[in-house]
């Protein structure tokens, strides 16, 4: 995935001064354990996440309540980006310049390889301890826990994540008013809207493929002939997948057929999401098929039309999650400090903070959240993971995986493949991974 997560003006933060003293401890208790010595203490940390989206919102303000209650520690920020974290983790937090805490991408290929390779401190005993085993349901926690293997679902915790996200339609009513398109309830009734679109010389879907976006279009696209017992295979290894069954060949080849009606661009294969986004806030496109992520900053930077969103028609799952994790590198010299910061994310007031501010909070009260839009956003996502409509992200089961979908997507949108030949590319690593994993 995800999520969702993911993305936009992506960001991240590092938390500096001297250290001193035996700062590797983790022997800290509540959230201002780590501010009991008076001596300078230094903690890092990255995250990825735009200023105005929603989880940027809630953890500026962690920062701000983790400042004061740690008053001989100092934030100072200093940027990172998804994909630089996305390509580096394996390499950086094997080194000294490791980072105390991190906000990391959850999955097989990413938290789970991390763990896998000894580079992520076990969490359980301070999940337990601090409760948040208790915050985080069933269906949340499957994305913290991962066994010796790195496969997500069980075993221990690697990472706790403190919000929720899921792949939504967002669309402008005021397009849709033009072109007399309702807010579509069937697929039927979407693929009538998108070809309205197109028949009227409007390219209905910005899409980024040069990144995670188009990808988790594709994967939309096999969900809609999917049931549980597929994804289980695909993502947590419990049955064999057939790249050229049903759901990928229904995805690979409508994906393609896509771009041939001209609901998708043939010069988005070099579109980065965050081009897409813009794109869609500038009203250049109807529709953006993406994460929740996307929400807070929709919320902020689109001023010229009215939008909305909705789930995608007919699915009964969709591509969702908790969101990213917050993972503690084994490298980290002040893992105390970075247990009080996730224990902050966790507390009311930074959950309310978050859901208000459109995001998907685990632990919110939620008749603290007042907008009626963050509300819908939270309704909905309720919706998809009481149905267990929850199906992780395409790009999870193998190392390496996400570049190997962004390349398939590219060759099907500049029809340089054809979708069975695009199929055997993305089952080939699969594969491979299976057998490395002794599958």
């Amino acid at each position: 995935m995800s999520k969702i997560g993911i993305v936009a003006a992506l960001a991240a933060a590092a938390l500096t001064l001297a250290a001193c003293g035996s700062s590797g401890s983790s022997g800290s208790s509540g959230s201002g354990g780590g501010g009991a010595s008076n001596e300078p203490r230094t903690l890092t940390l990255w995250h990825y996440e735009g200023a105005t989206s929603a989880m940027g919102v809630a953890w500026a303000d962690a920062i701000k309540q983790f400042e004061a209650s740690h008053p001989n520690v100092k934030v100072k920020f200093e940027e990172k980006g998804f994909e630089q974290i996305q390509k580096t983790a394996s390499m950086v937090l094997g080194s000294d310049q490791a980072p105390d805490i991190m906000e990391y991408n959850k999955g097989n290929a990413t938290a789970g390889l991390l763990s896998k390779q000894g580079l992520l401190t076990d969490l359980s005993e301070e999940a337990t301890k601090r409760g948040w085993d208790k915050l985080l349901s069933p269906s949340l926690q499957t994305t913290a826990k991962y066994d010796e293997r790195g496969v997500m679902g069980g075993g221990k915790w690697y990472g706790v994540p403190n919000y929720a996200e899921y792949v939504m339609v967002y669309y402008n009513k005021d397009a849709f008013d033009k072109q007399g398109v309702k807010v579509p309830t069937t697929f039927d009734e979407f693929t009538a809207a998108l070809d309205k679109f197109a028949k009227a010389g409007v390219t209905p879907i910005s899409v980024g493929g040069a990144e995670y976006p188009a990808q988790q279009i594709m994967y939309q696209l096999a969900l809609s002939k999917a049931q549980r017992p597929w994804v289980d295979a695909f993502q947590l290894y419990k049955g064999k997948v057939d790249f050229h069954g049903p759901e990928w060949t229904y995805a690979a080849t409508t994906f393609a057929d896509w771009v041939k009606k001209g609901y998708i661009s043939k010069d988005s294969a070099g579109i980065k999401a965050e081009d897409m986004g813009t794109a869609f806030i500038s009203g250049k496109f109807p529709i953006m098929i993406s994460g929740s992520w996307w929400y807070g900053r929709l919320s902020t930077d689109i001023k010229n039309f009215k939008w909305g969103t909705f789930l995608w028609p007919g699915n009964q799952m969709s591509a969702g999650s908790s969101g990213n994790l917050w993972v503690v590198p084994e490298k980290s010299k002040n893992k105390d400090l970075a247990y009080d910061f996730i224990d902050i994310t966790m507390k009311k007031e930074i959950q309310n903070k978050l859901g208000n501010a459109g995001g998907v909070p685990v632990a919110a009260d939620t008749s603290a959240i007042t907008d009626e839009k963050n509300k819908e956003l939270i309704e909905n996502f309720n919706k998809l993971s009481s149905q267990d409509g929850l199906a992780f992200y395409p790009d999870w089961p193998a190392p390496g995986y996400y570049d190997v979908l962004v390349a398939g997507v590219q060759e099907l949108i500049n029809g340089s493949k054809a979708p069975d030949k695009v199929l055997d590319e993305i089952a080939q690593p699969y594969n491979d991974n299976l057998a490395d994993i002794g599958n």
